[in-house]
């Protein structure tokens, strides 16, 4: 018994020894402080990825330290930062996530109602995958009844810059007073069989939309915007300020797609276009894009337009003196109501005549979707680098019906190469 004794004793302290030895080299090991990351360091200067790096960890310090919660009782409280750490992310941070990043002034806006919400979603969530994550601009969101809480609330998690809500004014959502509501329901009644024909709310939107948004309280501080449809899509990744082109190169109009319009929707739109030119001819810019909206020189409308769907564009020439000139002369003549004027024909005509040609541009390289027409780059390489998820052989850009080709041969541009093949 007495030796089973002295083995057991030898044993113990053999254990006591090995546990005293782990304890002591641990502690004398250098170590990260618990729930910290350490990158290692570099014997170069500070980089805009660092700049960036620090930034982010600086904001989530900031949201852990104003947290109500116990972090001692979360699951993840050994991650947690602390606020006068400056460790580095454990990931290369992109350069373009800077805070210092200077926006040009601008925002998107989306026309919706709360029923839109939907189908509003993924074309929000195409441009914020595939460009405004990246500058994070604003997002204004207007509709003629309030916004329910669940519209907001999930907009406002989707968008990457700040959304703001509008209520769009009733009288520039209703009849006006000079409209003979009479002859307008009759020509609701007539027009029951074209696209659109028989609405009252459409007729309502592309007035708003010809006459409203630029003025309404939330666009005020704004000069350019990007206009973003429920349904909608971006097929590439758009990998510049759109934005910032538009400013730095002196565009005032940007577009994907142009198509012909309904003949019989816009019976008198030129005729009383002639008119307001005619009393008005020191509106008319003198390197105009006449030729892209009239074969003869102004005789006749050949019924191109850009589609306003897709509209990027500079609110300083809508609330200029010749648009709202024009917009008043065509708001007195009642087409809107008196037959159905949209708003892409309106603008189109205007800025073909009051802006000169060279400030107007299509946005080639930015591949779109708006049913049932696509806007597919047909270079390769263009789709390519842009990671484009679109089919060329459903490119409605060269095709007969649209007005593209008609831009090019008014520019003097040359088409890209095997243009002919997506013609039909």
């Amino acid at each position: 018994m007495a030796k089973v004794s002295d083995r057991v004793v030898r044993l113990a302290v053999f254990t006591l020894l090995i546990i005293g030895l782990i304890t002591f080299f641990s502690s004398s090991s250098p170590s990260a402080p618990s729930g910290t990351y350490t990158k290692p360091s570099s014997s170069s200067g500070s980089s805009s990825k660092d700049k960036a790096a620090d930034f982010i960890s600086k904001g989530d310090s900031v949201k852990a330290s104003g947290s109500d919660s116990d972090s001692s009782n979360s699951l993840f409280s050994s991650f947690s930062s602390s606020s006068k750490s400056t460790d580095k992310l454990p990931f290369d941070v992109p350069d373009y996530i800077d805070p210092n990043y200077a926006r040009e002034n601008a925002t998107f806006i989306s026309l919706a109602r709360n029923e839109d919400l939907w189908e509003l979603v993924p074309a929000i969530r195409s441009v914020e995958d595939r460009f405004n994550s990246k500058y994070k601009y604003d997002w204004v969101f207007l509709n003629e009844e309030p916004f329910s809480v669940e519209f907001k609330t999930v907009m406002t998690s989707l968008v990457s810059g700040e959304a703001k809500f509008g209520l769009i004014p009733k009288e520039h959502w209703s009849f006006p007073d000079w409209i003979d509501t009479d002859k307008a329901a009759q020509t609701r009644e007539d027009m029951k069989n074209i696209i659109y024909g028989s609405s009252i709310s459409y007729r309502h939107m592309c007035r708003f939309e010809s006459g409203f948004f630029f003025h309404h309280e939330l666009m005020q501080n704004y000069k350019y915007y990007w206009r973003v449809e429920p349904s909608t899509k971006l097929y590439c990744d758009v990998n510049f300020d759109v934005f910032k082109f538009m400013r730095e190169n002196n565009k005032d109009y940007g577009f994907t797609i142009s198509i012909h319009e309904f003949e019989a929707t816009i019976k008198t739109l030129w005729s009383e276009t002639k008119k307001f030119v005619a009393a008005n001819p020191q509106y008319v810019a003198e390197d105009n894009f006449m030729n892209f909206i009239s074969d003869n020189n102004g005789e006749t409308y050949n019924l191109c337009h850009f589609w306003t769907n897709f509209e990027v564009a500079n609110m300083d020439f809508w609330r200029g003196e010749a648009y709202q000139a024009y917009f008043q002369h065509l708001e007195k003549a009642g087409g809107f109501f008196y037959e159905r004027w949209g708003d892409a024909p309106v603008h189109s005509i205007a800025a073909s005549l009051f802006l000169p040609q060279d400030r107007i541009h299509f946005f080639e390289e930015i591949g779109y979707f708006h049913g049932p027409y696509h806007h597919c780059p047909i270079n390769d390489e263009i789709r390519n680098k842009n990671k484009c998820m679109c089919k060329p052989g459903d490119d409605f850009t060269w095709q007969d019906y649209s007005c593209t080709r008609k831009y090019y041969d008014v520019k003097g541009l040359a088409k890209p190469l095997g243009w002919e093949k997506h013609t039909g």
